[in-house]
């Protein structure tokens, strides 16, 4: 004969951070901004096809399933038919994006309307007070406001709360924010304060609880015996680490008194991925460009790659590495770039451009350019430019008799010299400017050659 406890196991799925609605702002192409905000609502039917697959009793959301107070009304249609397909009853808190205060998303009419007609297995749980489900009891620590400077769980904190429930059901939590065990990292990263909605995880464990389904960590973690934070399940930001686990929903078996079982399933689409392209030479380009293939593979509009670059190239690599990065720009869903390549002719650029007897005047520009592009002293090759005579200008005509004479220091309408309104620039603006010229210079000299 079965335990009573064993009767008693459920299933349900947990989850958080969906943050629909997110605006991804620094996505310029409007069409990969919404494509981006489309996989968001996409990944809810990948999670109701787990749920019924898994036997699911129900899913729980643990805060921010908007990303705003003050989502558009295609977003809130678009989640409510979305919640509305799952096969099981969805229970969700409020968060610190989409917390349940004044003005919320949750009281909004809109909001009303159309979960009424789209999604009625949808019940928002605005009130810190045990639900009593017919499998389970669901103890809610919604967030009313933003930032909360107390436990968003302290109302369980009074022993009498659990006296009046079923002794047979299985009693799971469900919190958003930080942890007395976890903090920061990955959590929100528009967070004032990481010590706000701070959870004291350790006394809730020693409630007679059997699971806390946490939500505000957008990775999948167990931080306690009993307790895990499922992340986001459709990733939206570069991972700051090789410990963070997003894209996941969690299957939790769990029964009174017994630890829980819980399995992460993998949900995400997109890949936000991140890599370090530091060049050493011109061979290098090659190197990166195999390594942004192999790690892009055939899933280019799936994936978001943020490149931080550094060292130097040649003005011809430098060139390919800007064809590179402008082909990748268009395939990928978001290409991010940090750093910077500066220009760095090879000997055989600087002698190309600044062995010149023919055109001393271009081979003093080069050589002069090249200087100012890699903020280095000039080059034996370009001295030798430089010491070339280059005929002088002639000298200016004595002005006409009748000419109006030059405006003297003290005159009002003298005309300011240039010094005075030219904005003062740093030298990285003026390498940039020369690594410019000398790349046009260079350019035009090559196309003159095959002329």
């Amino acid at each position: 004969m079965e335990e009573p406890a064993a009767m008693n196991r459920i299933t349900f799925l947990h989850t958080a951070d969906w943050q629909l609605g997110k605006p991804f702002a620094q996505v310029a192409d409007p069409d990969k901004r919404s494509a981006i905000r489309k996989a968001r609502i996409d990944v809810l039917d990948r999670i109701s096809e787990i749920a019924a697959r898994e036997g699911a009793a129900f899913v729980v959301v643990a805060g921010d399933l908007f990303d705003s107070t003050t989502v558009d009304k295609p977003t809130v249609s678009a989640a409510c038919a979305a919640i509305g397909r799952f096969p099981v009853p969805v229970l969700v808190i409020p968060g610190n994006h989409d917390h349940g205060g004044p003005g919320s998303i949750w009281q909004q009419p809109f909001f009303q309307r159309e979960c009424a007609q789209l999604a009625p297995n949808l019940t928002v749980l605005l009130e810190p007070a045990p639900v009593l489900l017919e499998q389970a009891v669901i103890l809610p620590c919604p967030l009313l406001h933003r930032a909360v400077s107390g436990d968003p769980s302290a109302w369980l904190h009074d022993s009498t709360t659990f006296d009046a429930l079923p002794p047979d059901l299985p009693r799971i939590v469900v919190a958003h924010g930080s942890t007395q065990r976890f903090v920061g990292g990955w959590a929100d990263d528009d967070e004032e304060d990481p010590v706000t909605n701070f959870i004291d995880l350790d006394r809730l464990e020693r409630m007679p609880i059997d699971y806390v389904a946490l939500g505000d960590w957008h990775g999948t973690l167990q931080v306690g015996v009993r307790s895990w934070y499922a992340g986001t399940p459709e990733p939206d930001r570069f991972p700051k680490g090789d410990d963070q686990d997003p894209g996941n929903v969690l299957v939790v078996r769990v029964a009174r008194e017994e630890l829980p079982e819980v399995q992460p399933i993998r949900t995400a689409r997109l890949s936000w991925r991140r890599m370090t392209c530091a060049f050493t030479d011109d061979a290098s380009l090659d190197t990166v460009a195999d390594d942004i293939g192999r790690t892009v593979g055939d899933r280019a509009g799936e994936t978001l790659l943020r490149l931080a670059l550094s060292g130097s190239l040649g003005i011809e690599a430098h060139t390919r590495l800007e064809q590179l990065l402008d082909s990748w720009q268009a395939r990928l869903a978001w290409l991010k770039i940090s750093g910077d390549v500066r220009v760095a002719p090879t000997d055989a650029e600087i002698a190309e451009l600044a062995r010149r007897p023919a055109d001393p005047l271009i081979a003093g520009v080069a050589a002069a350019l090249i200087a100012r592009a890699t903020r280095a002293a000039l080059p034996d090759v370009a001295h030798d430019a430089l010491a070339t005579e280059v005929p002088a200008a002639e000298p200016a005509a004595p002005p006409a008799p009748d000419a109006t004479p030059p405006a003297s220091p003290d005159d009002d309408s003298a005309i300011p010299a240039a010094e005075a309104v030219t904005p003062p620039t740093s030298p990285d603006d003026d390498a940039h400017v020369a690594q410019l010229a000398l790349r046009l210079l260079y350019e035009a000299c090559r196309q003159e050659a095959t002329i």
